[in-house]
């Protein structure tokens, strides 16, 4: 086997051509990871649902865009654990089944404004995203919101868009703020009424002794309310005066819509406290194929410790010794290596004769003197005494040198 060197062209492919796939497979395997671990995050929102993303009529980002240019810096959160601000929270759920209770927890007594939903809609072919209104959505799929603690019953009527009345301090103004079409209002136990239509019914209450407040109807809010200025202004001062003193925007939750509601495992590769130690991997297995691949100098192959000419050589020698039953008469041969092995391993002097070394090696072990095991090596007449011996000589050497 040859000892050149062998040269980096060797081989079907070029090594920047490898470097190449390597590359483009670790950078499709960190795309994928990070895609899967942010895909629910990337959802455009427009699915004509009831959410500060959806462009349909029943959606909120009329508002959003609204409270984006008049300056109140509006925040779109899409996990629970994100809402603990002092601003105020809008959440907008589906339908009366949607769990609120880790958004009320979170909040606490800070300034929270559920918004009822209204609607049943049927999605379009296209335009994609476009839905149609359908019908009302049935009360008792919605007034199950804040339930069992706070059971509301809902109401609806036709009205003649008359406008709604304030019955709280807290709101500044209402004016532009009209009964919609079909109104929906409602009523329960510990609801004080804040906004109220023609007929005294609640449409925006105060639950409980908190900062949590209850919009009957999103028409007020929604895209479809925004086409009115009147009622787009005034829905901007209902949203201002429902905020904390101490508040720099308004968040409008999406965690109550699904989008990204739970923490994906992934995540927590990609974000504090484990982005460090993500980082931290991602450099060593860097420096890892770095090394594999950057070499100083072309990769040598071993070198045989015996080449094929010699192994060759011995083997047919000691086939000869077995073949002619020869084997015994190097006994003596093995006594004198293993002499001189332990002369060496005992640092003898090397000036002594044998027999004086054989008297100073029996000196070490007196129970089992070197000359008697080195002279029954000596003396074995066949294969099966000679391996007798060389193994209690091996022994005694092994023994004495521990």
């Amino acid at each position: 086997m040859s000892g050149d060197a062998v040269s980096d062209r060797s081989g079907p492919f070029r090594q920047r051509f490898m470097l190449l796939l390597a590359g483009l497979g670790v950078l499709a395997f960190v795309l994928s990871l990070v895609l899967g671990a942010y895909a629910p995050n990337l959802r455009s929102g427009k699915d004509g649902g009831t959410h500060a993303l959806s462009n349909a009529v029943i959606g909120f980002s009329g508002i959003v865009a609204l409270a984006e240019a008049t300056g109140r810096g509006p925040v779109l959160v899409r996990n629970d654990r994100d809402i603990g601000s002092e601003d105020l929270v809008v959440v907008t759920p589906p339908n009366g089944a949607t769990p609120l209770g880790n958004i009320l927890e979170a909040r606490g007594a800070r300034a929270t404004l559920i918004v009822m939903p209204k609607w049943e809609v049927k999605p379009r072919q296209s335009p994609k995203g476009w839905v149609t209104v359908d019908r009302l959505l049935p009360t008792g799929l919605i007034d199950n919101v804040l339930a069992p603690q706070h059971p509301v019953k809902l109401m609806r009527r036709r009205s003649d868009r008359r406008p709604l009345r304030s019955t709280s301090p807290l709101l500044s103004s209402v004016a532009g703020l009209r009964e919609p079409a079909t109104v929906q209002s409602f009523s329960g136990p510990g609801i004080q009424p804040m906004l109220i239509d023609s007929l005294g019914q609640t449409v925006l209450g105060k639950v409980g002794g908190g900062n949590l407040y209850l919009l009957s109807d999103p028409d007020l809010l929604n895209n479809h309310g925004m086409v009115d200025k009147a009622q787009a202004a005034a829905a901007l001062r209902l949203l201002d005066d429902l905020n904390s003193t101490n508040a720099e925007g308004i968040v409008f939750d999406l965690s109550a819509n699904g989008f990204g509601g739970t923490r994906n495992p992934l995540q927590l590769l990609f974000g504090p406290p484990f982005l460090g130690m993500t980082l931290i991997i991602f450099v060593a297995l860097l420096l890892a194929g770095w090394q594999a691949i950057v070499r100083f100098g072309s990769p040598r192959l071993p070198v045989r410790a015996i080449g094929f000419g010699k192994a060759a050589l011995i083997e047919n020698s000691a086939a000869l010794i077995r073949k002619a039953g020869r084997e015994a008469r190097f006994g003596g041969r093995y006594a004198d290596l293993v002499r001189d092995q332990a002369a060496a391993l005992f640092r003898l002097p090397a000036q002594l004769a044998p027999a004086e070394l054989d008297a100073t090696l029996d000196r070490l072990r007196p129970d089992r003197p070197f000359s008697d095991l080195a002279r029954a090596v000596e003396d074995a007449r066949t294969r099966h005494e000679l391996t007798v011996a060389a193994r209690a000589l091996n022994r005694w050497l092994q023994e004495t040198r521990t």
